[in-house]
């Protein structure tokens, strides 16, 4: 079901994507197990291998899919990663969801394990409550490591990470926030508003691909394009950058993309950052996403 909110990519195209990414300075690439059922991983390391792309040159983040499976099964799905990834190290391996059978305790203790035997560098989560990212760094700082990151879902269009407390926490923890979907599946590109025509998958059913979604973010999108002409770059990149340039906290964006040209896109966004009177106007613009 994952799969189905992105079209299906051949090999070559993949080849292309990831290699104009490492051009372009972006040197880590996040995946997981559900993606594919695995296929996501094997086509990365794929990419990587043709590329001939040393081990040590580029980082990897993947995720274990916890719903109807225990701790136990975590510490076995490491090893098929590796395989999948043509035992390229696991760089970051991360909690999908808090779903598991087990507790967090107990998963964090298997955690644990995959850094002291060396399967993995280290550990995260990915849509943790403040509570629940409180209590795996806890639980993993008992057994002498430390909880390093969080991915949740934040963009402009989707800020409630700032009132829910899941940023607090980050904040005080130390971890740093992994915002997927930075770009609101494309509707920060603006690409929707110029005419109404429907992503293709599942995207399709999100309510913000509706006419009346549409409207009330229409001077959102007109703020995005002012800026970019002014910083003589794109709508998606003065969006992707207001993730990055978050004040007193780490923040990693991770955008896809399905063509080369996205590719060197989404690299462009480390190269300016925004001033802090546009960002104060972007946050005023979306504030009703905080909630």
């Amino acid at each position: 079901m994952v799969g189905k909110f992105w079209p299906r990519l051949a090999p070559a195209l993949i080849m292309s994507i990831v290699d104009e990414a490492i051009n372009h300075g972006i040197d880590w690439f996040d995946t997981a197990e559900v993606y594919g059922g695995g296929r996501s991983e094997e086509a990365l390391a794929t990419a990587l291998d043709d590329l001939n792309i040393l081990a040590d040159d580029v980082y990897i983040a993947t995720k274990w899919w916890p719903v109807l499976r225990s701790a136990r099964h975590l510490e076995t799905s490491a090893q098929k990663r590796l395989m999948r990834l043509h035992q390229r190290p696991i760089t970051l391996y991360q909690i999908h969801q808090p779903y598991s059978h087990s507790s967090i305790p107990r998963q964090m203790e298997a955690m644990a394990r995959l850094i002291d035997e060396g399967l993995i560098r280290h550990a995260g989560v990915s849509n943790f409550s403040a509570q629940q990212m409180r209590q795996a760094y806890q639980a993993l700082k008992a057994h002498g490591h430390t909880l390093v990151s969080n991915q949740v879902r934040y963009n402009l269009l989707d800020r409630r990470i700032e009132t829910n407390g899941v940023m607090q926490a980050a904040a005080d923890l130390g971890v740093s926030i992994i915002a997927y979907s930075p770009l609101g599946q494309g509707l920060l590109t603006g690409k929707f508003h110029d005419r109404h025509q429907l992503p293709e998958g599942f995207r399709r059913l999100s309510p913000h691909f509706r006419l009346a979604f549409l409207h009330k973010t229409r001077a959102l999108i007109d703020a995005l394009r002012q800026m970019a002409q002014a910083y003589e770059v794109t709508p998606s990149q003065v969006a992707l950058n207001w993730i990055i340039s978050q004040p007193g906290l780490t923040v990693f964006a991770i955008p896809g993309a399905t063509r080369v040209s996205q590719a060197a896109q989404n690299a462009g966004a480390m190269a300016f950052r925004l001033s802090a009177s546009d960002r104060q106007a972007l946050d005023h613009l979306t504030s009703d996403f905080s909630r």
